[in-house]
């Protein structure tokens, strides 16, 4: 089995959402004075390449733990949306090379601008709302991006996050589409696991592409 990682890389002081608790992850015990060596986390459950659970958005809806892990796997259609402008909203036209039944991954080519800068932030194309309801129409299981926000960070945050998160559309976000991603991705399937933590909202995942040699 090939492995081909999507992943940011979470580490102390790394950029994060604007509105949440900034990374700590300190050494805490360290080798030679402790003999042994440990760190802490110090983050927000949607930090770095992550998976928002239905709870995040929707009042009682169901928490990370609560999806079946096969819902996390399976077969995957990368878009290639890396000419669209900042701001862009994404929507029906920009999602024509989806299929249904597949996991849908959009790379926008935000993932290389990570940075604690206005631009990575506020800049990024985001799904827009009638781009979230055609993907909840054709029947496509999940949607991942390369930024914090599936939905940006203006006014259509929420209800993209509500219609898919509504109709069982699970989300993940913060991937990033590394140099050589297009020859790995044909055949490739995707799969992200989350960590066990009961009632949370969303989790920390590493997410991938795999395929057989």
């Amino acid at each position: 089995m090939r492995f081909f990682d999507l992943s940011q890389p979470l580490f102390d002081g790394c950029p994060n959402c604007h509105v949440h608790p900034p990374v700590s992850l300190p050494v805490t015990a360290d080798h030679p004075a402790d003999g042994w060596r440990m760190e802490e986390f110090h983050m927000a459950s949607h930090t770095g390449t992550h998976l928002d659970a239905p709870l995040h958005k929707i009042a009682g809806g169901a928490s990370i733990d609560a999806l079946p892990l096969e819902a996390f796997c399976g077969e995957c259609c990368i878009l290639d949306l890396t000419h669209l402008s900042a701001g862009h909203p994404i929507g029906p036209d920009d999602l024509r090379g989806a299929e249904a039944g597949k996991i849908l991954l959009l790379n926008t080519g935000w993932g290389h601008k990570r940075a604690k800068t206005d631009e990575w932030i506020h800049g990024s194309p985001y799904l827009a709302p009638d781009g979230a309801q055609w993907i909840v129409d054709r029947g496509i299981p999940a949607v991942g991006i390369d930024h914090f926000s599936i939905g940006g960070t203006g006014p259509y945050n929420t209800p993209t996050h509500e219609i898919l998160l509504g109709n069982g559309v699970w989300v993940i976000e913060e991937l990033c589409f590394r140099e050589g991603w297009q020859e790995f991705a044909d055949g490739a399937s995707f799969m992200s696991l989350p960590l066990l933590l009961p009632g949370f909202s969303g989790s920390p995942c590493r997410a991938v592409l795999f395929k057989n040699p």
